[in-house]
């Protein structure tokens, strides 16, 4: 991580402004694979996928350890991104099994 070095209040904030624009986005194109994920799952059971969120979650914990950030609070931002993203799957995926 190349992380510059503030001259004041007013720049750390405006860099703060840029990464969680940046955060949004991603999450956004996050968000669009989820979506695209549903038509190739069978059943509302498959999109759940316990193992695979098992997996991911095991792999930001580790990253954010890698990065020394609390991994509790990944795990706890992962849960709830990834409960609201199947929620939207779920909804993807019902809305195709109509056509």
């Amino acid at each position: 991580m190349d992380i510059k070095n503030c001259e004041s209040l007013e720049e750390a904030r405006e860099m703060i402004d840029a990464l969680d624009e940046k955060i949004v986005e991603l999450i956004a194109e996050r968000n669009a694979y989820i979506k695209q994920i549903a038509k190739f799952k069978k059943s509302v059971e498959e999109i759940k996928a316990d193992e695979r969120i098992e997996d991911v979650i095991n792999r930001v914990r580790a990253k954010a350890i890698e990065l020394d950030l609390n991994p509790n609070l990944i795990n706890d931002l992962y849960v709830r991104m990834i409960d609201s993203m199947v929620e939207s799957e779920i909804e993807e995926f019902n809305n195709a099994q109509r056509f």
